[in-house]
C-alpha cells in the first residue's frame, strides 16, 4: 500500500488578475511557513484537483495548485465560445505561473506535475531557472510535434476501430488533413450541439489510449461533464493542433538551462500515449535529473508510480 500522508485541504485561495482579462484561480494548502511547491496540472485544460492531497508532508510544505487559463474555476472559461484562445498560449501561462509566484511573495519553488504539467514546468523551468528549488515530474512530454502525432494517430495502429471513430468525428473533408485544427474549429462553434459532439468523440479517444492500463478506468476522460469537459477538449485541441506555442524539440533543445536543479522524472514502462522514449532522451539532457521507469504503469499510473512521487516529495522536504 502506498504510504500517503494525511489529506490536506486549502487554508487559502483567491485570484489573481492577469490584466488580459484572465483571472487565475489559485489555493494554498499545508503548511504557509514550509517549502513552497506549485503543483502544475495537465490536460491541458484539465484544471486542478479539487481532492484534498495527499502526497504532501503538510508541516513540512506549502502546496499551491491553480487552474490554468480557459479551465477550472479561472475565468473566463474555454467552454464559451466567445473566450478568446489567442490571450491562452504556453507563453502565457508560463507569465501566469511567474505573476503568482510574484503575488505570493515565493523566491523559489519546487515544480510537480505530469503530461501536459511536465511541457509547462520544463517552458517554466527553462525560462526562469534562478525561481526553480526543484522539479518533479510523473509521465513526461515535451509536446513536440512527433509525441503529438503519436498520441493523437500513430497509436491509432493498437485501437483502429476506435481511431476511425475519432477521426469521423469532424467533416469528411478534414479527416486527412489537419485533424486537430478541424476539432478545435468544431469547438469554437457557436452551436453547443456541435461542441458537444465533437467534445464527446474527443474523449472516447482519449479513454481507449488508456483503455489497457490497470488504472485506466472506463470512461475517465469521458467522466468529465457538461463545461469542464467542452473546455478540457476545447483547449487540448487549441494546443496541440498549434504545436503548444513551441518551437518543435524546443524543450529538449534548451534542456542545458535546467544545469544545477534536481529533478525526479517518473515514467510508466507502459504509457502508450506517452512513449518513455521521451523521458529517456531529457533524462539524458540534462545529468541532474534522475529517471525512474515504473514496470507496471502506463499514463495513469499505478501504486507504485504513485509511491515514487511520494517519495519524490520526501527527499525534496530539506532540501
Amino acid at each position: 500500500m502506498v504510504d500517503f500522508y494525511p489529506p490536506i485541504g486549502p487554508y487559502d485561495s483567491g485570484f489573481i488578475d492577469t490584466g488580459d482579462g484572465n483571472r487565475i484561480y489559485y489555493e494554498q494548502l499545508g503548511n504557509p511557513q514550509g517549502k513552497p511547491a506549485l503543483q502544475v496540472h495537465g490536460g491541458p485544460g484539465s484544471g486542478a484537483s479539487r481532492k484534498p492531497t495527499r502526497a504532501w508532508d503538510n508541516e513540512r510544505y506549502r502546496v499551491i495548485r491553480y487552474d490554468q487559463r480557459g479551465c477550472g474555476r479561472s475565468t473566463p472559461h474555454a467552454a464559451d465560445p466567445a473566450t478568446d484562445m489567442s490571450r491562452n498560449t504556453t507563453a502565457h501561462l508560463i507569465a501566469d505561473m511567474e505573476q503568482l509566484r510574484e503575488h505570493l511573495g515565493i523566491q523559489r519553488w519546487l515544480l510537480n506535475g505530469g503530461s501536459w504539467g511536465s511541457t509547462l514546468i520544463l517552458g517554466y523551468a527553462e525560462q526562469h531557472p534562478q525561481r526553480v528549488s526543484g522539479i518533479i515530474i510523473a509521465a513526461v512530454t515535451t509536446t513536440r510535434r512527433c509525441e503529438i502525432d503519436w498520441l493523437y494517430r500513430g497509436v491509432g495502429r493498437f485501437f483502429p476501430e476506435a481511431w476511425d471513430r475519432f477521426r469521423d468525428g469532424v467533416p469528411a473533408a478534414d479527416r486527412d488533413g489537419d485533424l486537430l485544427g478541424a476539432y478545435a474549429r468544431l469547438l469554437a462553434s457557436p452551436d453547443r450541439a456541435v461542441r458537444e459532439q465533437a467534445a464527446a468523440a474527443w474523449v472516447a479517444w482519449e479513454d481507449a489510449v488508456i483503455s489497457h492500463e490497470s488504472n485506466g478506468a472506463p470512461g475517465s476522460y469521458s467522466a468529465r461533464i457538461d463545461d469542464a469537459r467542452l473546455a478540457f477538449v476545447r483547449i487540448c485541441a487549441h494546443y496541440f493542433s498549434n504545436g503548444a506555442f513551441l518551437e518543435d524539440g524546443q524543450l529538449l533543445r534548451e534542456a542545458h538551462r535546467l544545469a544545477g536543479i534536481p529533478g525526479v522524472l517518473i515514467h510508466g514502462r507502459l504509457d502508450l500515449g506517452s512513449p518513455v522514449r521521451t523521458a529517456w532522451e531529457l533524462a539524458k539532457a540534462w545529468p541532474q535529473a534522475r529517471l525512474t521507469i515504473i514496470e507496471d504503469s502506463g499514463h495513469t499510473g499505478s501504486e507504485a508510480m504513485s509511491q515514487a512521487i511520494v517519495e519524490a516529495t520526501k527527499s525534496f522536504a530539506s532540501n
